[in-house]
């Protein structure tokens, strides 16, 4: 086992741990799933149930994905998909900090980076990839993760982001 090996179980673990307990509390917590749901129409997701679903149990597989070190190119595809989408339909527009109204988007910014290096560096030796002599890593990983990504951000904000408009000044 290399230290690039322990980077990719702490990368795998915190990253993954995240995104189980971001699903974890869009069904769980607070106002549940039905919450989420009132939480994505008014961002402008269409329609918000189907959304907040979709969302919730990709960041559920996701990480549990990336906790066994499985799949990993693919599950970081699925982080960085859910987080494009979040970047574009509400964080973009205030600004870098999280803490600014509306909350910017630093957190959004540095998970997908973290998914898309996550996807080049490789599961590590200690992971399901490693075991089944699944090498996934390196710049075809990168390639896969952010093609899943992006792909998958792009069709579902065309095709169901449909934000208000922005009242005309009087």
């Amino acid at each position: 086992m290399h230290s690039l090996d322990v980077a990719a179980v702490l990368l795998r673990a915190t990253l993954g741990l995240t995104m189980l307990a971001h699903g974890w509390n869009h069904v769980f917590g607070g106002g549940k799933i039905a919450g989420t749901a009132r939480w994505f129409a008014s961002i402008g997701m269409r329609p918000p149930l189907v959304h907040a679903w979709v969302a919730s149990v990709s960041e559920l597989g996701c990480g549990a994905l990336l906790l066994a070190g499985a799949l990993t190119p693919l599950a970081c595809g699925g982080v960085l998909g859910t987080m494009v989408v979040a970047l574009t339909t509400n964080h973009l527009r205030n600004g870098f900090f999280i803490f600014r109204p509306g909350e910017g988007y630093e957190y959004v910014l540095m998970i997908s980076i973290v998914a898309v290096a996550l996807a080049g560096v490789g599961a590590g030796y200690l992971s399901i990839d490693h075991a089944v002599d699944l090498p996934l890593s390196g710049f075809g990983a990168i390639l896969t993760c952010v093609g899943l990504g992006f792909g998958g951000a792009g069709l579902t904000v065309a095709t169901s982001w449909r934000p208000q408009a922005e009242p005309e000044p009087q």
